[in-house]
């Protein structure tokens, strides 16, 4: 249980050069141990980096642009029109080609939460409109042909039989298998693209980083449009859980880049206790964790709209970005806040590097939380293992001080600023520091 912690207890530099960190909001705990650990090394080694064919139309994975067919029906795609930028809803796969998207929308095919999960907890079924989609499509002979060898997909990397499935004759049954795919609460935001334009070699990737700020902020917005709809589709949903696992160290499947959201009926243990402290102090959010990061100098980069810093108390060396709107969830966000934050979470990719594996991890209030609580976004650098010491104590040892990790972050951000691959911001010596930023909790 968390609890209101002061200065002194949050940081303890010890005489070996040990420092012990506290997370003010989880009270989770973590320790960086001189000479245990290095500076974080890319995924990607030069000595295992090997060519790649280019080619016009990606087919490197399930993810890529000749194999839409190997993920379930599109929800929804956002293109790059003449007029800018443009959402195009449930395509038919007659239509996929005719179209090049910058991000997809699609459920994911194994489901964290399933939709039978809410079928028989919660009686939820489809609305009608999902299910006038799911009769339109599978009406027709080409999708009904995609959503049927999206199921069998499915039922082989089950562990089925070849056999076993071609026993599924049933119409209805394997109909009814199809229910997550145009109503669930899982689901995969995909970027167009596999590699950087112009890569020669696999481990060129298209991340977060590689973007420019203006498709950052197309991908964040997407995003926040479908966190919106979950809570649309499904009136059980509680809390739309969104993050990025960015190379296989972090949890990727696939190293193609992509977001997931998923819907709970629950909020989660790290929120439930950042509540716990929200209650006992409502400034909370500015006094233990911004004005805190500020007298440690801590904080990278700043905005009119946001803040990020280095934080503190977590498994893995970790960057926070927070909001400094008085609005909480992300789709009560106005354009330019939502703009500010993305900004600064491209900076801060872009910094880190394409190559460094990370999780991108969003927080904030749920639908039923009165208690107010900003939107969050936290980086965390999957560049250690925790083991039997981090297990069986809940401390965490990391290999990079917050020390190591500003002083390797800043500097790039400068340097990205100069060559004009991020957004105009204020960056370390350059923020201003204003005591308690965050308009969270004023009227």
């Amino acid at each position: 249980m968390a609890r209101t912690r002061h200065y002194a207890e949050m940081i303890v530099r010890m005489a070996d050069g040990t420092i012990k960190q506290i997370n003010p909001l989880t009270g989770r705990e973590s320790w960086y141990v001189p000479g245990r650990g290095s500076r974080p090394l890319p995924h990607h080694k030069p000595d295992q980096q090997k060519p790649i064919e280019p080619k016009e139309v990606e087919d490197y994975c399930s993810f890529c642009e000749a194999r839409y067919l190997e993920t379930p029906p599109e929800k929804s795609r956002l293109v790059k029109t003449e007029d800018g930028y443009k959402i195009l809803h449930r395509l038919m796969p007659n239509e996929l080609r005719d179209t090049k998207p910058l991000f997809r929308r699609v459920a994911n095919l194994f489901e964290i939460v399933t939709t039978e999960y809410w079928e028989k907890n919660y009686d939820y079924t489809l609305s009608d409109d999902l299910k006038a989609w799911k009769e339109a499509y599978l009406s027709s002979l080409a999708g009904q042909k995609h959503a049927f060898g999206i199921v069998n997909t499915k039922l082989k990397m089950m562990g089925k039989s070849p056999e076993q499935i071609a026993a599924i004759t049933d119409f209805p049954e394997r109909e009814k298998m199809c229910d997550a795919f145009f109503g669930g609460g899982h689901e995969l935001i995909i970027a167009g693209r596999h590699y950087k334009e112009g890569a020669k070699f696999d481990h060129e990737l298209y991340s977060s980083g590689e973007m420019s700020e203006e498709e950052h902020y197309q991908y964040m917005r997407f995003t926040i449009e479908a966190v919106k709809d979950l809570y649309r589709i499904n009136r059980y949903i509680r809390y739309v859980v969104v993050f990025q696992n960015w190379l296989a160290p972090a949890g990727a499947s696939f190293e193609h880049l992509h977001k997931q959201l998923v819907g709970l009926d629950e909020w989660g243990t790290d929120i439930e206790n950042e509540v716990e402290v929200a209650r006992e102090n409502p400034n909370a959010y500015n006094e233990l964790v911004v004005n805190f990061a500020s007298y440690t100098n801590r904080v990278i980069a700043e905005n009119d709209y946001a803040i990020a810093f280095v934080d503190i108390g977590h498994r893995f060396p970790t960057v926070a970005i927070y909001s400094k709107s008085r609005n909480l969830r992300p789709h009560e966000h106005e354009p330019e806040e939502v703009r500010g934050m993305s900004d600064l979470v491209h900076a801060c990719h872009a910094a880190s590097g394409s190559a460094v594996s990370c999780n991108e991890e969003w927080y904030f209030a749920p639908e039923d939380c009165l208690d107010r609580i900003p939107w969050h976004i936290m980086i965390k650098w999957r560049v250690n293992n925790p083991a039997g010491f981090e297990g069986g104590t809940q401390i965490y040892i990391n290999p990079i001080s917050y020390i190591q990790l500003r002083d390797q972050l800043v500097p790039r951000l400068f340097q990205l600023r100069d060559e004009g691959k991020i957004a105009n911001m204020r960056i370390g010596p350059e923020c201003r520091l204003t005591p308690n930023p965050l308009m969270y909790n004023r009227p």
